[in-house]
């Protein structure tokens, strides 16, 4: 990946973060299949994601509060996204198109989709709420294609985060600070994954969920693990 946890742990002694007081810590989940740097141990919660298509999707939220800096990792998990669109599709009208649906291309119940608009929906989300984009750009940690975006919050807050989709879960990664506040890179940047092992994962060559998630070309080798 671009920058690895232990990279980043280096780098705290060179730039300066949102809260310079702060010890970053390693936090690794294997659950949730991700590692990164928290400001402390993070909690979490679990909650519900309706996807763009409908389908109401289990969420577990790791978050720390710092008084007024907020650092999270949202996991959404698509995995039951399939079968889902199936049982959608035998409630629709005959005839209707997601009771057609194309298999290859959309899924019965227009599940694929779903899954290959996750990310783009999940920055309309910022807009919905008002908050105005300063900053969207692709960028990719541990070779898994994601967007990186900056937003101004209707009270003027700074939010700094990074989405991205891998092995069918999608991962919000936000750090939402004051005005003024240097942006926390250490945070949005170190997201790692991991396997179930917990061994932490690099690929050899670019990993698109849309592609390699839905398994329409082989998920490309690994090139070394943490």
């Amino acid at each position: 990946m671009i920058h690895t946890v232990a990279a980043l742990i280096a780098l705290l002694v060179c730039v300066p973060v949102a809260a310079s007081a702060q010890e970053w810590t390693e936090y690794r989940n294997v659950e949730d299949g991700f590692q990164t740097l928290f400001p402390g141990q993070p909690t979490v919660t679990s909650t519900t994601w309706t996807s763009q298509a409908g389908f109401i999707l289990p969420e577990r939220v790791h978050s720390v509060q710092k008084g007024n800096e907020r650092y999270s990792v949202r996991v959404i998990d698509y995995r039951d996204v399939e079968r889902m669109g199936a049982e959608k599709a035998k409630k629709c009208p005959a005839g209707a198109e997601p009771c057609l649906g194309n298999l290859d291309l959309a899924g019965i119940g227009y599940w694929r989709h779903d899954v290959r608009g996750a990310q783009t929906y999940a920055l309309l989300s910022y807009l919905k709420s008002g908050a105005q984009v300063t900053d969207a750009f692709w960028n990719q940690l541990g070779r898994v294609s994601g967007v990186m975006f900056q937003l101004i919050n209707p009270d003027q807050s700074r939010t700094f985060g990074y989405i991205a989709m891998h092995e069918m879960r999608l991962y919000i990664v936000e750090a939402r600070v004051p005005r003024g506040s240097v942006e926390p890179a250490i945070f949005t940047q170190s997201i790692g994954w991991v396997d179930k092992d917990g061994r932490g994962v690099r690929y050899q060559q670019m990993y698109y969920n849309d592609v390699h998630g839905l398994r329409e070309a082989p998920v490309p080798g690994t090139g070394g693990q943490d």
